[in-house]
């Protein structure tokens, strides 16, 4: 029987090891699987590198991952905000990596590993720093700059409802990253708000299938001692 219901946050980060390429659903703060972040941090993996949208809000969620030093790089479009001060601080002393990438383009790479595919060629970027290094192409008479896919050991992302099979449905823009996330990682693992029984979720309401996704933790899941 397909049961990918774990009984506690704690048994569903277990696994994360140190130096693990991460994602973290999540656009800010919506969509953040908070609770996984907090079930990571007390876990203690190091070294990681996480991919999300931007570089953490205050001090909860992603920014407190960071602020924890376990993070040794972090690919996002959006590092700076007003409360980003935590990554500030560790950016400017040279305690963190940044790879930025547009929105757009990391949303296709995220995309392009779930998808198998092996690169792709986006206009966004060239003629600037971001397009250092990397193969430039002439298309229909536009330029073009070859990116690649990001793959990921684990993905961390939060869904509404989700069942035993791990099919999930989201709660409206929270969905954001999640979807493309739990197809590019060898390990997806959604918080949901509620578990529900097969049959319970409408298909044509499911965004991400049961195949994409390999745990479903209840978000106020109590941790095993």
């Amino acid at each position: 029987m397909i049961d990918k219901i774990t009984e506690s946050l704690e048994q569903a980060v277990a696994d994360i090891h140190d130096g693990a390429t991460v994602m973290i659903g999540g656009f800010g703060n919506a969509g953040m699987p908070a609770a996984l972040i907090d079930a990571l941090i007390a876990q203690g993996a190091r070294d990681l590198t996480i991919v999300n949208n931007n570089a953490g809000n205050g001090d909860t969620g992603l920014a407190a991952l960071l602020k924890a030093r376990r993070v040794k790089k972090i690919i996002c479009s959006f590092p700076r905000q007003t409360d980003s001060y935590v990554f500030d601080a560790l950016y400017r002393a040279g305690e963190i990596e940044l790879e930025l990438t547009p929105q757009g383009n990391l949303a296709e790479r995220i995309r392009a590993a779930g998808a198998g595919i092996g690169g792709f060629f986006s206009p966004t970027g060239y003629g600037t720093m971001l397009a250092d290094g990397k193969e430039t192409r002439l298309i229909d008479g536009r330029h073009y700059v070859l990116e690649s896919p990001i793959h990921a050991d684990f993905a961390l992302i939060k869904a509404l409802r989700g069942d035993r099979w791990g099919n999930l449905v989201y709660r409206k823009t929270a969905r954001n990253f999640g979807p493309i996330m739990a197809m590019a990682a060898k390990c997806a693992i959604a918080q949901v708000s509620e578990v529900v029984e097969l049959g319970q979720l409408d298909p044509e309401a499911i965004v991400t299938p049961g195949i994409f996704v390999q745990r479903v933790v209840l978000q106020n899941a109590q941790e095993t001692k």
